[in-house]
């Protein structure tokens, strides 16, 4: 049986948000089977719990937002598509999240933090079956036309890969690499996508602190792009690091499904919006998914499968 995945231990982290610039803590927690990933906001007079669903999306401008229902009135928790990609890389099904804040700590800008917080908590199978959402059925979504469009669609694939074009007009970003292509049965997510930054350019800074945004921003935990280059002291991390991060970020935010895909994944200038757009038409379609899993390892797709470097319920632990 191929198994679902929780932590072995706990583990914390301390940091900032990317737009509050307020300091939260995080504590990672293992989960029973069927847990999902939960989101407990502990910093509240009665604890708050968002379980991480499509319909939980209430809000994405610049971040993926969830809240308990989507109610854009309730207590919210900003900026998770970085720890949600994660625990995506790593196969993890089942997670508590504590969290002191409305905004997950932005760390280092990539997900890489956070793959090295779960790891150091060892990632663990446990006693049921991982559930997949295989996709049946081509869906996709488009907004706007000419130099304003942009997509993103979902076909049916024998295990979850990615490919994303951007396409920023500007003389820095144009200068790397465009499109990239990320298929979990040959890459390594933690080598080839995870240490990928989230960017910003300077003309938007003063107008998003203006607005209340990015007050925690600094090119310690970002890509800060000038008129004409990179303003980091040591450049980038990857040769196409920016689209590199859009794939990080699509991962994280298609995984607000509550399960992995099964699917191919490709879009053009796509973001937090049309991602969680693409999501809910693809749910809201019953004849375009269905719920799999697999009772033999062997016919699960690779990059899911222990043989590829996750435990199966008999072995304890991965990372340690």
């Amino acid at each position: 049986m191929l198994a679902q995945r929780s932590l072995k231990t706990l583990t914390r982290a301390v940091g900032v948000g990317l737009h509050s610039g307020q300091r939260v803590e995080l504590t990672l927690r293992p989960a029973p089977v069927d847990t999902g990933i939960v989101f407990r906001r502990v910093d509240l007079p009665v604890p708050v719990e968002i379980p991480v669903t499509a319909t939980s999306v209430c809000d994405t401008r610049l971040a993926s937002t969830l809240s308990p229902g989507g109610d854009p009135g309730a207590p919210k928790v900003n900026t998770v598509e970085h720890l949600m990609s994660a625990c995506c890389g790593l196969g993890i099904d089942n997670l508590i999240i504590d969290i002191t804040a409305e905004e997950v700590p932005i760390l280092d800008g990539s997900s890489a933090s956070f793959v090295y917080l779960l790891q150091s908590a060892g990632v663990q199978g446990q006693a049921a079956a991982k559930r997949f959402l295989r996709v049946k059925k081509p869906v996709e979504v488009r907004e706007g036309q000419g130099a304003g469009l942009k997509w993103a669609r979902l076909e049916p694939h024998h295990g979850y890969k990615l490919a994303f074009e951007i396409d920023f007009d500007h003389p820095a970003v144009d200068a790397t690499g465009q499109r990239v292509e990320f298929d979990f049965a040959r890459g390594d997510y933690g080598r080839d996508i995870a240490r990928a930054r989230t960017f910003g350019f300077t003309k938007d800074v003063d107008m998003m602190r203006a607005r209340g945004l990015s007050l925690g921003g600094s090119m310690d935990n970002a890509i800060v792009v000038a008129d004409r280059r990179v303003l980091n002291a040591d450049g980038l991390r990857y040769d196409d690091e920016f689209v590199k991060h859009k794939i990080l970020d699509a991962i994280g935010d298609l995984y607000i499904a509550g399960k992995p895909l099964l699917a191919a994944y490709s879009a053009y200038k796509s973001g937090h919006a049309l991602n969680n757009k693409l999501l809910r038409a693809l749910l809201d379609d019953p004849e375009a998914w269905e719920i799999a899993s697999f009772e033999r390892e062997a016919d699960a797709p690779r990059g899911f499968a222990p043989a590829v470097g996750y435990p199966s319920a008999a072995s304890a632990d991965y990372g340690r």
